[in-house]
C-alpha cells in the first residue's frame, strides 16, 4: 500500500478488522533523523547525500512527510514510533511478536518504549546482528544493529526453535577433540590439528565423550556394567542412562568409550550436525549473502528470515509498516505467508511491486498434506542420533 503506515495501520484496524489478527510485525523505522535515512528519490539510484539538493525527492508528499515527522528531533522521532507501536499493540495476535530493527544511536531510547506499550514483562530479547562496518567512522566501528524483540504476551509466544550448521570451530563444538579414523581406531586430536581443523584427514569422523549416566537411584540401571573384561559402577545415587540391554547395543555399535576411571558416551559431530540458533547473530552482516541491493536502506534477508521463521507458521499474516524494498514481503512470499507492506515514497512502493513480480520462490512439500498450508512445510531435514535411539534400536 501507498501511504502513510499510521493511517494505514489505523485502517487496518478500524476498517479491515484485522484487530488481533496479525502473527508479526517487523518495524525498520529510520535510525535517527537524518534526511538520507528516511528515503530513497529515485528507483535507479541508491547513492543519497544529506545536504544534497540533487537528492531532493521529487514527491511532495514525501517533502511534507519529513518536514511534518521530525519538526522536533529526537522528540518527535519518539513519538512517531509510540503511535505505531501503539496501533502495532492492537493488531497482534496473543502469541504475536514485534521486532524493531535499530542502531546504538537510539536503541536505549526504543527499548523504553516498547516496554512501556507492550510492558518490560513481555521482553523477549535484544539480539545484536552483525552488518558491514561503517567506514570512515570516528573511533570504534560499530559493527551491529539491534533487534528488539516484544510480545504481545509471554505466557502464549508463538516461537519455534531454529537452527544452524554445527562446525569444528564453532563456540559450541569446542569439545569435539576426538577423531575415529577410517580403520576404526580412535584418538585424541594433535595440538595442530586443534588449531587447524584442515589439517584433519577426510575419511575422519570427529566426535566427544559425553555422559553417560544420571543423577539419580533406578533400580534397574544403577547396576554394575561389564564393558571390554572390566566392571564398572555408576557411582553412588546414580545411573546409567539406560538398561542394561541398552549398554549391551551401544557397545556393539561401538558408542562406549573408557574415560578416566568411568564409561562414556561417544557422540559423534555428524549425530545432530546443527545447533540452537542464539541471541547473537554474527553471520548477518550484508557482504556475504548476495542480496541484490535495491534500496537505500534495505535489510538483510536472513534477518527478517529468522523472526519469521521463529515466530510464523505458514499462511500466518505479517506485517511491515515499513516497506523499503519490500523485503519482508518477499521473505513471507518465500516462506509461505500472507503479508501486509505499506511506505509513503512511491518509489518504494514500486520498487516492491518489481522485487515481487520479478522474483523467484522455491516449492516446498507439506508436512502433513491432509492438514493444508498450516501444518507447516517440510524445508530441510538433519539426521538426529541420539544415546536412545541407538539403544533401544
Amino acid at each position: 500500500m501507498a501511504g502513510d503506515s499510521l493511517l494505514v495501520m489505523n485502517s487496518l484496524l478500524e476498517k479491515e478488522g484485522l484487530a488481533g489478527k496479525v502473527q508479526m510485525i517487523y518495524i525498520d523505522p529510520p535510525y535517527g533523523i537524518r534526511y538520507g535515512s528516511n528515503f530513497q528519490p529515485f528507483v535507479n539510484r541508491r547513492d543519497v547525500k544529506d545536504g544534497k539538493d540533487d537528492d531532493l525527492t521529487q514527491e511532495p508528499e514525501m517533502v511534507k512527510a519529513f518536514r511534518d515527522t521530525w519538526e522536533l528531533g529526537v522528540h518527535s522521532y519518539l513519538t512517531y514510533l509510540r503511535d505505531r507501536l501503539l496501533l502495532a499493540r492492537e493488531l497482534l495476535h496473543e502469541s504475536g511478536s514485534v521486532f524493531v530493527q535499530i542502531s546504538d544511536e537510539n536503541l536505549h531510547h526504543v527499548r523504553e518504549l516498547m516496554d512501556d506499550v507492550f510492558g518490560s514483562e513481555n521482553a523477549v530479547a535484544i539480539i545484536p546482528v552483525v552488518k558491514t562496518a561503517g567506514l570512515g567512522a570516528t573511533g570504534l566501528p560499530n559493527v551491529c544493529d539491534y533487534l528488539l524483540w516484544h510480545s504481545r504476551g509471554r505466557a502464549g509466544l508463538k516461537y519455534n526453535q531454529l537452527y544452524l550448521s554445527r562446525e569444528l570451530g564453532d563456540p559450541g563444538s569446542n569439545q569435539y577433540t576426538r577423531v575415529e579414523c577410517d580403520s576404526g581406531t580412535r584418538r585424541r586430536m594433535t595440538l595442530a590439528e586443534r588449531n587447524n581443523f584442515a589439517l584433519l584427514d577426510d575419511d575422519v569422523r570427529v566426535y566427544r565423550l559425553d555422559n553417560l549416566t544420571s543423577g539419580a537411584f533406578r533400580e534397574n540401571t544403577t547396576i554394575p556394567y561389564t564393558f571390554d573384561g572390566q566392571i564398572y559402577h555408576p557411582g553412588n545415587n546414580k545411573c546409567w542412562k539406560t538398561t542394561k540391554e541398552g549398554l549391551d547395543r551401544l557397545t556393539a555399535a561401538r558408542r562406549i568409550e573408557r574415560s578416566g576411571r568411568g564409561l562414556a558416551y561417544v557422540r559423534f559431530i555428524d549425530d545432530f550436525p546443527v545447533q540452537p540458533l542464539k541471541a547473537l547473530w554474527t553471520d548477518t552482516g550484508t557482504g556475504g549473502f548476495g542480496d541484490d541491493k535495491v534500496y537505500v536502506v534495505q535489510t538483510t534477508q536472513k534477518i527478517i528470515q529468522r523472526c519469521m521463521m521463529m515466530t510464523t507458521d505458514p499462511g500466518d499474516l505479517v506485517l511491515d509498516p515499513t516497506c523499503g524494498s519490500g523485503t519482508t514481503a518477499f521473505v513471507a512470499e518465500q516462506w509461505g505467508r500472507r503479508w501486509i507492506t505499506c511506505d509513503t515514497s512511491r518509489v518504494a512502493v514500486t520498487l516492491t511491486k518489481q522485487r515481487l513480480l520479478t522474483g523467484v520462490f522455491d516449492y516446498y512439500k507439506l508436512a502433513h498434506p491432509k492438514e493444508g498450508v498450516g501444518s507447516g512445510f517440510v524445508y530441510k531435514t538433519v539426521p538426529h542420533v541420539t544415546l536412545k535411539s541407538i539403544a533401544n534400536n
